[in-house]
């Protein structure tokens, strides 16, 4: 930004040729409206002696609202975000496989017991590590917290019917 030399007080003087952006800007500016006192240049979208009208805040929330919405979460919404966590090897995700025990929650904070496929699962930690996204996600859990089991171990008794189609499994 440039000043122009002949200004005698020490503001900035930025011309419309020195910053084309600013025309449209300088385009959009009204003068005060007759009788007022205002020496300055007000934007054409404000009224020079005019208060604009106040906008009102939302409520901020308060303890029972907080309540309803965490009583909210129920294990239809939590099993439906686990239905998003696939297996990477079989591509099925860990409801219809029979990786989730139980599903536990209490003041916005999830539990679930879970098992793998195998202890020596490669992919344990990346299966673990989006279900806690995926829950997280949900509307009203603040935070969830996976822990893995093995016993009882992991069979393919515990799949859905879907899943073994998928898999070819009848």
């Amino acid at each position: 930004m440039t000043t122009d030399d002949t200004n005698t007080d020490d503001t900035n003087t930025v011309t419309a040729a020195q910053s084309p952006g600013l025309v449209d800007t300088m385009s959009r500016v009204a003068e005060p409206e007759a009788g007022c006192s205002h020496d300055d240049v007000m934007p054409a979208a404000e009224s020079c002696c005019h208060e604009a009208p106040a906008v009102a805040a939302p409520p901020a929330p308060d303890s029972t609202s907080r309540a309803a919405e965490a009583s909210t979460v129920d294990d239809a919404a939590l099993t439906e975000a686990l239905r998003q966590v696939l297996d990477p090897d079989l591509m099925i995700n860990i409801i219809d496989l029979g990786l989730v025990y139980s599903i536990n929650h209490t003041d916005r904070q999830v539990a679930i017991l879970m098992t793998l496929t195998s202890p020596a699962c490669p992919n344990g930690p990346q299966i673990m590590s989006e279900a806690k996204r995926s829950l997280e996600r949900v509307v009203g859990v603040d935070a969830a917290e996976i822990k893995l089991t093995m016993d009882p171990a992991w069979s393919p008794d515990r799949m859905t019917d879907e899943a073994r189609d998928e898999l070819g499994m009848y």
